[in-house]
């Protein structure tokens, strides 16, 4: 019947329209790009050259994202740690599109970004060793290891072991980084209540470090002392350990300076930019992500940043969970005579 008697006043769909999404890096000039970004204009398009066949859309339907407006809205988040809404209002998109842009780009960059590596060969251990040894004159240093936390909401599941000392629910997060602040390690797993020497001991770098041939980690006072990781003198009394704690401080400051630029950086991972909402497993790939991104600034000499402050915020040492090695105070003692 429907076809006998067509309706005469049918409605008629209007066409949809879109609105032209807004490319900043057209529009914004270098200074309020690494503002905005983090990155310079450089090295956006070199990370976007890197993942654009992981997060380009598969058709032209319905006015997609494009590959590098997922990039910005990522990298935008991280820098900022903003609401998906307010993110997605600078860019022209839906609270739902950015949710699932963000989570697109950081698992591209996961998998494409490999500028976390610890290094291996003996040419590599050298220059590492070198540099370090520059700082304040402690040999066969081949890194600083620390623990920051990352604040976060209470997960669903199991939410007392996320409890850190210090009162807020948090991943605990183990780095090694070199004495250009370069991370060379990360460990992003590990609920906010486990000792940082519980980390340490259960990451796969303990076991290719364990035989001592390597050289040396440094590590704070709650650390156990080892014969591949170098704690301070715990209350020192000659002028040689004064001295020597002294070295020690001033060498692994670098790993706490590296984890206070990396968090004023990309400011989700500092509280002032709020606890981030999402589960561990999430975070840890935030994190991760955040630590390979750093490197890759470090790497085209890319620092300074006005509103920078580095400081650590984990300034409270935890006391070791075991007795320290015979063979390591040896060598300790030895090494502590070299500062007489």
């Amino acid at each position: 019947m429907a076809a006998l008697f067509p309706r005469r006043n049918a409605r008629r769909r209007n066409p949809r329209i879109f609105r032209d999404r807004p490319n900043y890096l057209n529009v914004l000039t270098e200074q309020e790009i690494q503002r905005k970004y983090r990155l310079s204009k450089t090295q956006i398009y070199t990370v976007h050259e890197l993942i654009k066949d992981d997060i380009s859309p598969q058709c032209n339907r319905s006015h997609p994202l494009s590959s590098m407006t997922k990039l910005l809205i990522t990298l935008q988040f991280l820098a900022k740690s903003e609401f998906y809404s307010e993110g997605g209002m600078t860019h022209g998109v839906s609270r739902s599109s950015v949710c699932k842009s963000i989570w697109q780009v950081l698992k591209a960059l996961d998998r494409r970004l490999n500028t976390v590596v610890f290094p291996t060969s003996e040419r590599e251990l050298v220059q590492v060793k070198q540099k370090i040894f520059g700082i304040a004159g402690i040999p066969n240093v081949i890194g600083a290891v620390d623990c920051t936390h990352i604040a976060m909401l209470a997960p669903r599941e199991r939410e007392d072991i996320y409890v850190c000392r210090k009162g807020y629910h948090s991943i605990n997060v183990q780095a090694v980084v070199d004495a250009n602040m370069r991370f060379t390690n990360i460990v992003a797993k590990w609920p906010g209540s486990t000792h940082d020497s519980v980390i340490f001991d259960n990451c796969s770098l303990k076991d290719w470090l364990v035989d001592g041939s390597k050289g040396w980690l440094l590590g704070d006072s709650g650390y156990g002392l080892k014969p591949y990781l170098l704690t301070p003198k715990l209350n020192p009394m000659s002028r040689a350990e004064i001295a020597f704690n002294l070295a020690h401080s001033r060498s692994r400051m670098v790993v706490e300076r590296a984890f206070g630029l990396l968090k004023s950086r990309f400011r989700c991972l500092h509280k002032t930019g709020g606890y981030l909402q999402f589960s561990p497993q999430k975070i840890a790939l935030v994190v991760t992500v955040c630590a390979k991104l750093h490197n890759l600034c470090l790497s085209d000499g890319f620092l300074d940043i006005d509103d920078i402050d580095v400081e650590d915020d984990d300034d409270d040492v935890q006391l070791p969970l075991e007795n320290p090695d015979l063979n390591a105070l040896r060598a300790r003692a030895l090494l502590i005579e070299r500062f007489h």
